[in-house]
C-alpha cells in the first residue's frame, strides 16, 4: 500500500469545534486553546469566524482572539469569512489567511447561509478578488459533498464542478466536507475520482465527520488516493446546526495517532495535542467524543 510520507493536519477546533457550544468560553480561554494547539505543532489552526454575533454568538470575539494569540513561526491562522464585511473585519484583526464556504446542496446552502449556490458564489468571488489584491491566502470549504440532510444523495460530478469554480476564483485548497458523516471509503474514492476530472488533487483536502464511525477509514481511503491534507478538531469537537444528527468532527488526536502508526509524518506532538484537548474538555459541558482522549483518561485512572 503506497501512502504519502507527510500529511498536513488542519485543526478547526477553535472555530468549527466551538461555534455551537452552549457553555460560556471566554476570549482568554479561546486564546489559550489556540496557543496550546500551536505548541503541539499543528501547522494550520482555524481561529474563528467573522460572522454575525446574532447567529453565532460563540464567534463574537474572533477579532480579539486573532489579535491576542501567540503566533508560532510557520503556523497559519485562518478565519472563516462569509462576505466582504467579514473580510474587512478579518484584515483589521491581522488575518493573512481566510476560509470561504460554499455548498453542493441547494437546500443546505439556503439553510446554512441564506443564499442559493449561485448567490453564494457571487459573494465568494467578491471576497476572493479583494483578498487576492491584499495578498491574503484563501482556503475553501465545500459542504455536503457526500450527502445532504435535506436532499439525500449528491452528484459527484457537481462536487467536481464546484471545486473547480472555487479554484478558479483563487482558492488554493478546497476542503471536501462530509458534513453529516455519511461517507464510506468507496464513496471517498468515487468523489475524488470525479473531482480529478475538474481539478488536481493538490488542491484537495478532506474534512470528515465521524457520525457513523467511518472517519478514520475514510482518511485511509483518502491517503490511498493521494490526498495529503486533512481537517480535524481537537477532542472531536463540533457539529452543524443545519445538519440534524451530525455529530462531531474527526478528532485530531485520533487522526494523528493513526498517522503515527502508519509512519506518516505530521510534525505534531501527540502528548501536547492531548493537553490542548484536555484543556478544552474543562471548558465545555459535555464529554469529548475523541477515542484517543477517552482512552488516555481511562489509562490514567
Amino acid at each position: 500500500m503506497r501512502l504519502p510520507p507527510d500529511v498536513t493536519v488542519v485543526d478547526v477546533g477553535p472555530r468549527d469545534g466551538l461555534q455551537n457550544e452552549h457553555a460560556k468560553i471566554t476570549t482568554a480561554q479561546k486564546v489559550m486553546l489556540v496557543n496550546l494547539l500551536s505548541e503541539a505543532g499543528i501547522p494550520v489552526i482555524e481561529v474563528g469566524a467573522f460572522v454575525s454575533a446574532k447567529w453565532v454568538p460563540q464567534m463574537a470575539d474572533t477579532a480579539e482572539v486573532l489579535i491576542d494569540i501567540a503566533r508560532r513561526p510557520g503556523t497559519s491562522y485562518p478565519a472563516l469569512v462569509p462576505n466582504l464585511r467579514g473580510l474587512e473585519r478579518a484584515m483589521a484583526a491581522g488575518a493573512r489567511e481566510i476560509s470561504v464556504l460554499a455548498s453542493v446542496s441547494e437546500t443546505f446552502s439556503r439553510r446554512n447561509i441564506n443564499q442559493s449556490i449561485e448567490e453564494s458564489f457571487v459573494t465568494i468571488a467578491a471576497v476572493c478578488k479583494r483578498a487576492t489584491l491584499e495578498g491574503i491566502k484563501i482556503r475553501g470549504y465545500l459542504s455536503t459533498c457526500f450527502g445532504c440532510p435535506y436532499e439525500g444523495d449528491v452528484p459527484s460530478a457537481r462536487v467536481g464542478e464546484l471545486t473547480k469554480a472555487l479554484v478558479d476564483l483563487g482558492v488554493f485548497e478546497v476542503a471536501i466536507s462530509d458534513t453529516i458523516g455519511v461517507a464510506h471509503p468507496a464513496q471517498i474514492w468515487q468523489v475524488l475520482d470525479a473531482i480529478t476530472t475538474y481539478a488536481s488533487l493538490s488542491h484537495i483536502a478532506l474534512h470528515l465527520h465521524d457520525t457513523r464511525g467511518t472517519a478514520l477509514a475514510n482518511v485511509l481511503a483518502g491517503l490511498q488516493a493521494g490526498v495529503t491534507t486533512y481537517y480535524a478538531s481537537c477532542g472531536g469537537l463540533g457539529s452543524c446546526p443545519y445538519a440534524p444528527g451530525a455529530s462531531g468532527n474527526l478528532a485530531t488526536e485520533d487522526l494523528v495517532y493513526m498517522l503515527n502508526g502508519l509512519g506518516i509524518n505530521t510534525g505534531i506532538d501527540l502528548d501536547r495535542l492531548l493537553a490542548a484537548s484536555t484543556f478544552a474538555s474543562t471548558r465545555i459541558d459535555h464529554p469529548l467524543p475523541s477515542r484517543y482522549f477517552q482512552a488516555s483518561r481511562a489509562v490514567r485512572r
